[in-house]
């Protein structure tokens, strides 16, 4: 709502010495403190130790830091995989008063650098891994004052200008810190997203922001339909990187119910599925490149995995897939969101009714986006802005309000402002809505294929070809054609000892055309056989480098 549509109304006075209670992250850590003081946080093979440990090593980070000589508004960084370390950053950098930049380490050596500076870094908390970067860039970083080491065993370069070793230092500082308290508007994250041309943008969030997004994330995983997804007996294991989205905000919630955490470090197949095995976890969310990287993996191939209850997002799970994870015992659910928004919207909601159908039936419905969650008001509105009729087939773009919503871009007013244009934050995606609510996305609207004056939804396709025994994988984008503007090209990667052809992908199809479920002119002419589908950092389908690549 803009503050010209906004009432007078009756506002209570407070009384003279009451509280006015701030919305900080601080209030999320000492609720798991206090539910679970003695639950496990576990990073990989390497390390555990109990809430109450967290507790004192946040309070003796924030004393490193504060010796180190950030201050509040300060912007701190972070180079790690997803460690115990990440997590403590989660919370000791932003209650501080400080802003924790959470650094994309799969960007290009370029990219970092103009986040870093964009970000206007003053202090490095460095993994060793990305030492030799930090060397390669620390003389076009002009405001780092100082850098700390993140140590997994072997020495450190002698190039960086280190300020000491996270654990060594942690060791040497005093255990307790009075966190102060101070405006919930204050900014907390900061995080990158690259977009389709450009440099990449940042993305900020609020304590009040966070706080918020942690509550309803927390009160819809546990309670929202038929199958709670994260409860205080669940055993939680990220792998979604914690530098984007907080890791989908998950880590806070995890935190502030007390659950055991299981922190893997870098991402490999095979000890995902080893970490789920041997400590018991339940829950995890990823994106499905990931999922199918486990799948295939050799622990994946021959571990039960009935029981873990999995959360996708960041891109389409196709049908092809989710049947393959449900057969192996994953229980599959579906988010939506972006990084912009925090990230949850909507979520799949499993209801009585549905849990009553044969899976076969559940999973075309599990894939959807959902219904939105708490709070997030949700549109899907047409070229002059009008709402689509809640039919199911009528497509439009999704606009959003939440109270997690970032309000702009770092430092880029005007893209901020096309971000918000009318008041709602526009996403960019295609989809449509059914008269229960429930939202089924239908494509990116830079990725849709126009051919002949009309749509083709490249998810749609993706979702019906990786339905096909062959199929590993697939990705369809819109290449030119001089008599329909555009035909659908597909890439496909072939699972083990199997082929894939023309022949086989119109066969295949041809019985969704004779259904109703997809236009013959629809069937991509042309199919390109694979042996890996380019990804983004984050482990989406990048469909940017596929045009670069084929078209």
């Amino acid at each position: 709502m803009k503050a010209a549509d906004m009432i007078t109304t009756r506002v209570m006075p407070a009384a003279e010495q009451a509280y006015a209670y701030p919305l900080l992250i601080k209030r999320l850590l000492l609720s798991g403190v206090r539910y679970q003081p003695n639950q496990e946080i576990v990073y990989a093979d390497k390390l555990r130790y109990t809430y109450t440990t967290l507790l004192e090593r946040i309070q003796r980070l924030a004393n490193v830091l504060t010796a180190a000589g950030v201050k509040t508004g300060d912007t701190v960084a972070l180079l790690d995989w997803d460690s115990h370390r990440a997590l403590e950053c989660f919370f000791a950098v932003p209650m501080l008063g400080a802003v924790l930049h959470t650094v994309n380490v799969r960007l290009s050596t370029e990219q970092v650098r103009y986040t870093m500076n964009h970000a206007e870094d003053r202090l490095v908390l460095v993994h060793d891994d990305f030492l030799p970067l930090m060397a390669q860039l620390r003389d076009d970083l002009p405001t780092v004052k100082g850098f700390i080491r993140l140590a997994e065993g072997g020495p450190a370069t002698q190039d960086v200008p280190l300020l000491g070793e996270y654990e060594a230092l942690l060791a040497a500082a005093e255990p307790q810190f009075d966190f102060a308290d101070f405006d919930e508007h204050s900014l907390a994250t900061l995080f990158y997203t690259s977009g389709t041309t450009g440099n990449p943008k940042g993305v900020y969030f609020s304590h009040r922001q966070l706080v918020l997004h942690t509550l309803v994330e927390q009160g819809t995983l546990a309670a929202c339909g038929e199958v709670p997804l994260l409860r205080s007996g669940d055993v939680y294991m990220p792998i979604t990187p914690m530098f984007h989205v907080h890791a989908w905000g998950v880590p806070y919630v995890a935190t502030a119910l007390g659950i055991k955490q299981v922190y893997p470090g870098r991402y490999e197949p095979n000890r995902l599925v080893r970490l789920y095995r041997d400590e018991g976890v339940t829950f995890s969310h990823c994106v499905p490149t990931v999922l199918q990287m486990m799948l295939d993996s050799e622990e994946g191939r021959r571990a039960d995995l009935t029981g873990w209850k999995m959360l996708l997002g960041g891109s389409a799970l196709t049908l092809g897939l989710a049947l393959r994870a449900s057969e192996r015992g994953i229980s599959v659910h579906c988010g939506y969101g972006m990084s912009e928004s925090c990230p949850l919207l909507s979520i799949t909601h499993l209801s009585a009714d549905l849990l009553a159908l044969p899976m076969a039936q559940q999973l075309p419905l599990r894939i959807d986006a959902g219904v939105p969650i708490a709070l997030v008001d949700l549109r899907i509105i047409d070229a002059e802005g009008n709402d689509v009729p809640r039919d199911g087939e009528s497509l439009g773009e999704i606009v959003v309000r939440a109270p997690w919503l970032t309000q702009g871009y770092l430092h880029e007013p005007e893209q901020g402002a096309a971000l918000w244009l009318g008041g709602w934050m526009h996403t960019g995606d295609l989809a449509c809505i059914d008269p229960v609510g429930v939202v089924r996305i239908r494509d990116r609207i830079k990725d849709v294929i126009k051919t002949g004056g009309e749509w083709v939804s490249s998810v749609a396709l993706e979702n019906l070809i990786s339905q096909h025994p062959a199929v590993a994988s697939v990705a369809v984008i819109g290449i030119p054609d001089a008599q329909w503007g555009e035909q659908p090209l597909a890439l496909v990667v072939c699972c083990d000892g199997m082929q894939f052809d023309q022949a086989g992908l119109a066969g295949h199809l041809q019985p969704f055309v004779e259904s109703g479920h997809l236009n013959k002119w629809a069937i991509p002419r042309q199919l390109r056989c694979v042996e890996e589908i380019p990804k983004t950092s984050v482990g989406k389908i990048d469909k940017k480098r596929i045009r670069q690549a084929f078209l």
